[in-house]
């Protein structure tokens, strides 16, 4: 908007100096030509075809004297061009500028002056306001890398102690077995053995109900430790891990979305169910891609497996589907094998419901 009020002003200082000229119809036909050519020349800024428009305007002073006095408009549009040497073929018409009042020159040549003052201001304003506007970009564009980075930052913390409480409790559930089970195992064959050896009625009960209080002991101890060993099975790091493992000629997509509250034995079936279908998968499939999902809905949990293989008859004969059948089974779950439009399909869901004791423990 500020370059148009800044043409408006050359373009009076243009009409001043042709209202001088006599004549009636030049000076019209000069400026209505030179604002035609300037909108033109506007309107194609940075194309060839508008650099010819002030080239062929420039030309026509040789024609119509009248026209070197709309100079200062086209000199606007020369220099935003960055192409001065356009105007040129103007100097043509000053053989014939003999009969144009010096007084009109002298306002055109003021006109030049301002045109060439206005136009090197507009460019340096415009090229300030495109650093700024770059310089904003820049720092937009930092602030997001920033904002982005200290989002894996803290994803990478919480993993950092996720997977540090998971050693923890791994490392608690050895103990517990190599120590504590231990004693409880040697104190429980000392009673059973005591109870063999004594001959005292008396103490018969006594030493019976310590070997039950015993045996209630390690049976408690190694449930305990049993969830806590489930517990540290981080689902994800073995999930991607076996991913890993896969043949080369595989790319494997995960798309995993299941929270951290998951119960040990869903866990063990899910990442049985996962080696089972990448062996399988590496055995029998032609293709090269495999496509898993995993996902926690509010009443079950789902996982789909899926390669680019052509599909063959399905034979649940094998080994390898018979055990995914059993993984399923025993936390209550339904899976399918099935030819798919893309390959074979291998779709898992396990009810909520049914591990809710498990689930709710954690």
């Amino acid at each position: 908007m500020e370059r148009l009020w800044d043409k408006a002003a050359i373009a009076t200082i243009c009409l001043v100096a042709l209202g001088m000229c006599s004549g009636f119809y030049a000076p019209i036909a000069a400026f209505l030509g030179a604002a035609a050519a300037s909108s033109a020349a506007q309107l194609l800024e940075g194309k060839r075809t508008g650099q010819a428009v002030i080239a062929i305007w420039a030309a026509s002073c040789a024609v119509l004297p009248e026209m070197l006095l709309t100079l200062p408009l086209m000199v606007c549009d020369a220099l935003r061009e960055k192409k001065w040497w356009l105007l040129i073929p103007a100097a043509f018409g000053a053989a014939k500028a003999e009969s144009i009042p010096a007084a009109s020159l002298a306002v055109a040549g003021a006109g030049v002056l301002a045109a060439v003052i206005v136009s090197l201001r507009m460019m340096e304003l415009e090229t300030a306001v495109q650093n700024i506007t770059s310089m904003r970009d820049q720092g937009t564009e930092r602030n997001i890398q920033l904002a982005e980075q200290n989002k894996k930052l803290i994803q990478a913390q919480d993993d950092a102690v996720r997977l540090a409480t998971l050693r923890e409790r791994n490392r608690i559930a050895r103990e517990i077995h190599d120590n504590v089970g231990h004693m409880l195992t040697r104190s429980l064959l000392q009673a059973g053995a005591l109870g063999i050896v004594n001959k005292d009625e008396m103490l018969k009960e006594p030493i019976e109900s310590l070997r039950s209080t015993l045996d209630s002991a390690m049976t408690s101890i190694r449930e305990s430790v049993h969830d806590l060993h489930d517990d540290s099975i981080d689902l994800r790091m073995v999930i991607e891990e076996s991913a890993g493992a896969v043949d080369d000629r595989f790319t494997v997509d995960i798309d995993y979305d299941c929270g951290d509250a998951i119960p040990g034995s869903v866990k063990l079936c899910i990442a049985g169910v996962v080696k089972e279908g990448f062996s399988n998968a590496v055995k029998h499939s032609d293709g090269d891609r495999i496509n898993l999902v995993i996902r926690e809905h509010p009443g079950f949990w789902q996982l789909m497996m899926e390669d680019n293989g052509h599909p063959k008859t399905i034979e649940n004969t094998g080994i390898g589907l018979s055990n995914m059948e059993e993984r399923a089974r025993s936390v209550g779950g339904n899976i399918s094998f099935t030819p798919s439009e893309r390959g074979f399909r291998i779709f898992m869901t396990i009810p909520r419901e049914r591990n809710r004791d498990e689930d709710s423990s954690n």
